[in-house]
């Protein structure tokens, strides 16, 4: 639901080792070998990152992350990335299938720790079409699509997914989850850092037995209540998250076969909770912190493929689920990534969401603009940028177009490759983007244009407005990034022509033609 790391790693999988806890150091492994149109793959996706956090996207920003810096400085920044959804389990299902969300049973929100499947059962993903290429695929981080949960009474719902105990076997077998969607192995928070239940999945099992009671706590950490297991620590999840890759990484690089990994981080979405060695340390709270730690831990995963000797063979795209949940305050009202209490407006003040509109669950910018940098040493021009509008459904296309893959004609319908981009041979994407708020309201992307079919943002901010309540909303996105005009009564005829696109895409099933 929440923005947004997600750093797609081409990196050669070896075979792999089943690797449970902290990397092992002792010894250097053997480098791996690029194989023409085989690299390795892994994406890391922050939770509820902005825009505005990174300083290579915004050099106002007063957070130091130097190693997307770093990471840009290598590679190709993409100025105008999106989500294809403002909240996180609609954009993990779109990123994973390259299918809008909205295709789905799920019109609007996000799952719960308890919610059962969203993934359709032979609803190909990511991992899946990879698997077919020979590579070996493992998924580490926040799933939140929903799992098949051993029930005590044999019975799943919804209906319990937030709090109390909803009578889950923690000794059980899970019988869908990523193994049953194309991961070969797993090690997963079943949804967002503030969700029940507070238990580690590896594989198909829990691994241990909760035996305590996390307590709801709404301030100044947002926690709901429900089961723990002693070693799950909220401010040491990331860690063990980060210990959990670098292992993974290290085995997989000594192998022979390609590899996938998907690592979607906890952070820095609620409770703001980062480690103790990062407390104090920005200045800004413990947002600002929670994002350093975001920082370090892309910094880990980046030195753990140059130890592998993978640095070099290996495409590192570095992303978020959506927009960061932090607020714009222009008045004298505490700002949430800063410990000081502002008198009125300063223009120095930390924006986490840059220069954007709104917030994380908004139709408006903030909501689904996000980081973008990718690295591909030799294929991918150092210091690149891209300004193209582009959508994280694409990274399925771009996976398969990078390996060489076939998409299967029922697969990937709004992902479109960004292979052309990265190496310079086109400024085009092909299609439009569409948007789509936490309240299911829809917007559309085409050129400068954005068309917002409702009337309000669709999400947090006031007004919030319903799904194509009138009047719509339009934006000249080259001219006011910053959406303070709204076009929609001088340029009737753009909004009806963009309305019939978006209900063209709608209706059609499919955005991308192959």
């Amino acid at each position: 639901m929440n923005r947004l790391v997600l750093l797609l790693s081409v990196v050669l999988w070896p075979g792999l080792a089943e690797a449970a806890g902290p990397a092992n150091a002792a010894g250097s492994p053997t480098a791996a070998v690029a194989k023409p149109g085989r690299p390795n793959i892994v994406i890391i996706l922050a939770d509820d990152l902005g825009y505005g956090d990174v300083r290579a996207m915004n050099p106002d920003s007063k957070l130091p992350t130097p190693h997307l810096d770093r990471l840009a400085a290598g590679g190709m920044t993409f100025t105008d990335a999106h989500t294809p959804s403002a909240v996180c389990t609609p954009t993990r299902y779109a990123l994973l299938t390259g299918r809008y969300c909205w295709r789905s049973k799920l019109k609007k929100g996000v799952l719960g720790g308890y919610s059962p499947p969203l993934l359709e059962p032979g609803r190909q993903t990511i991992a899946g079409m990879l698997r077919k290429q020979g590579y070996q695929t493992a998924a580490i981080g926040k799933w939140h699509l929903g799992m098949a949960l051993p029930m005590k009474d044999g019975k799943q719902t919804d209906g319990a997914r937030w709090d109390g105990d909803p009578g889950v076997d923690f000794g059980g077998e899970i019988t869908d989850g990523p193994l049953q969607h194309g991961f070969d192995r797993c090690f997963l928070v079943s949804a967002s850092l503030d969700m029940a239940p507070y238990v580690y999945v590896k594989n198909n099992r829990f691994t241990m037995q909760p035996t305590l009671q996390q307590p709801a706590v709404r301030f100044p950490h947002f926690v709901r209540q429900g089961p723990r297991a002693e070693d799950f620590v909220i401010d040491g999840v990331l860690d063990r998250l980060a210990d959990e890759a670098t292992a993974f990484i290290t085995s997989a690089a000594a192998g022979d076969k390609p590899f996938f990994l998907y690592l979607p981080l906890t952070a820095p979405h609620k409770p703001a909770q980062p480690h103790e060695r990062f407390r104090g340390t920005t200045g800004l709270g413990e947002y600002g912190d929670f994002v350093a730690q975001v920082d370090a831990t892309t910094g880990r995963v980046l030195k753990s493929l140059e130890d592998a000797g993978a640095a070099d063979s290996t495409v590192v795209m570095f992303s978020s689920d959506n927009g960061s949940y932090m607020y714009s305050f222009t008045d004298d009202r505490r700002d949430h990534a800063d410990d000081s209490l502002v008198q009125g407006f300063r223009a120095d003040r930390h924006r986490s969401n840059g220069p954007f509109r709104g917030t994380k669950a908004d139709i408006w910018e903030a909501g689904h603009h996000v980081p973008l940098l990718v690295r591909w040493p030799g294929q991918v021009a150092e210091k690149s940028r891209c300004e193209t509008t582009v959508c994280l459904t694409d990274l399925y296309a771009t996976c398969a177009a990078i390996t060489g893959a076939e998409i299967d004609g029922d697969a990937a319908e709004d992902s479109a490759s960004l292979l052309p981009l990265l190496q310079g041979n086109s400024t085009e994407r092909g299609a439009p983007v569409v948007h789509h708020s936490v309240a299911g309201m829809f917007a559309i992307r085409e050129g400068k244009w954005k068309l917002v079919l409702g009337n309000g943002s669709g999400g947090r901010e006031a007004p919030r407005g319903e799904p194509f309540g009138k009047p719509y909303q339009l934006f000249d996105m080259t001219a006011d990034p910053a959406e303070t005009t709204d076009l929609a009564k001088a340029h009737p005829e753009v909004v009806e022509q963009l309305t019939a696109r978006l209900q063209e895409i709608r209706d059609k099933g499919r955005s991308i033609d192959r």
